[in-house]
């Protein structure tokens, strides 16, 4: 049994939680959280499992790792303090642990990083003997192996598109939805995950990946980005309300040229209301699913619409992303110590869970 860290216990770190209880080779040894009033309640509680687990959320970083865990899930958010999240990540692997995380995106593909983020990951691995893996459902798991896999089956690829579709009221962060994203917010307010070059930080180690995979050479990656209003106001269950007349849909695209012509897409369309941009692509039901599609012989589509805590797909998707993370632990714990990415580690079935009920 892997003695398993969940550090953070927010979207990500719930899911995690529950992963981590249901997984045969893993035993949750901490949950390490920020907020003091989660200080000493039980995670099976914070996870939403409804019963103990016998684990007190804990605040003492130090102490935990002190206590040499053999994994550590890095469930704490990364978009707005990546240096910190870097810093936590890299104290982790200094320890010795494997460390899994969706928090890091540059990290997505190591092998391109920027030095800032890769050398000190380096370094701990080198000290302590760590290992890292990041990685995570879009980016992630959506735009790297699934789509690579499907495009196996194909006698001629032309294009392959990734599309995540979803319904952001939906998702319960409230500050990424209106402040990174720009929802509610007016059509001259900048988003800042929308800034020229952002989406390509974000989801162009994607486009690396699998242009490397697939031995295609890239001439370039390009970004396109189109903003729609709400045209009546709407009140959504987990963030309140938003005005006509703000931002209520985004779509963009960030593109792998190949041979003068974008061979691989990656493209977003996110609403905080069905109404708005109606004409755009929407999901086969429900409030989002991701999508490959492969233009080729044959023409290949492949959704995959995941939930969770009370069918809730953005819930789903962090789930998936948890999967394939707490899946590569006991991987990642018998290869050597390292800086790993989606194309060295595989996706693994799920050996030892089939009818098997976590406690």
């Amino acid at each position: 049994m892997i003695r398993t860290v969940v550090w953070g216990t927010g979207n990500v770190g719930r899911a995690a939680i529950r992963a981590v209880d249901a997984h045969p080779g893993l035993e949750l040894a901490a949950v390490l959280v920020s907020d003091p009033a989660k200080v000493g309640r039980d995670a099976g509680r914070l996870a939403g499992l409804g019963h103990d687990l016998g684990v007190g959320a804990v605040d003492d970083v130090g102490a935990v790792l002190d206590g040499r865990p053999g994994a550590v899930v890095y469930a704490a958010s990364g978009d707005t303090r990546p240096d910190g999240a870097l810093d936590d990540v890299a104290r982790a692997v200094r320890t010795g642990a494997v460390v899994v995380t969706p928090a890091l995106y540059p990290l997505y593909d190591q092998r391109n990083a920027p030095p800032e983020f890769r050398d000190p990951v380096l370094a701990a691995v080198a000290e302590g003997g760590g290992s890292l893996f990041v990685s995570g459902v879009d980016p992630g798991w959506g735009n790297d192996v699934l789509p690579l896999l499907v495009s196996g089956l194909g006698s001629t690829v032309d294009v392959i598109r990734c599309q995540e579709i979803f319904d952001y009221s939906t998702y319960e962060q409230e500050e990424s939805v209106r402040d990174l994203i720009g929802m509610g917010r007016p059509l001259d307010y900048e988003p800042p995950m929308l800034l020229p070059s952002v989406p390509t930080m974000v989801w162009g180690g994607q486009i690396r990946l699998m242009a490397r995979a697939l031995g295609a050479e890239l001439d370039e990656i390009r970004e396109t980005v189109d903003r729609r209003p709400l045209e009546s106001t709407v009140k959504t269950r987990t963030m309140g309300v938003f005005e006509a007349g703000t931002q209520g849909a985004i779509r963009f695209e960030v593109q792998g040229v190949v041979g003068g012509e974008p061979r691989i897409v990656i493209e977003h369309v996110t609403r905080i209301h069905p109404s708005c941009a109606p004409d755009w692509p929407v999901p086969p039901d429900g409030a989002g699913a991701h999508r490959v599609i492969v233009e080729g012989s044959p023409r290949i589509e492949v959704t995959v619409a995941a939930t969770a805590e009370g069918e809730n797909r953005s819930a789903g998707g962090n789930a998936t992303a948890v999967g394939r993370l707490v899946g590569a632990i006991d991987w990642l714990a018998a290869a050597e110590p390292g800086l790993y990415d989606a194309l060295d580690v595989p996706l693994r079935p799920a050996v030892g869970k089939l009818g098997r009920r976590p406690r």
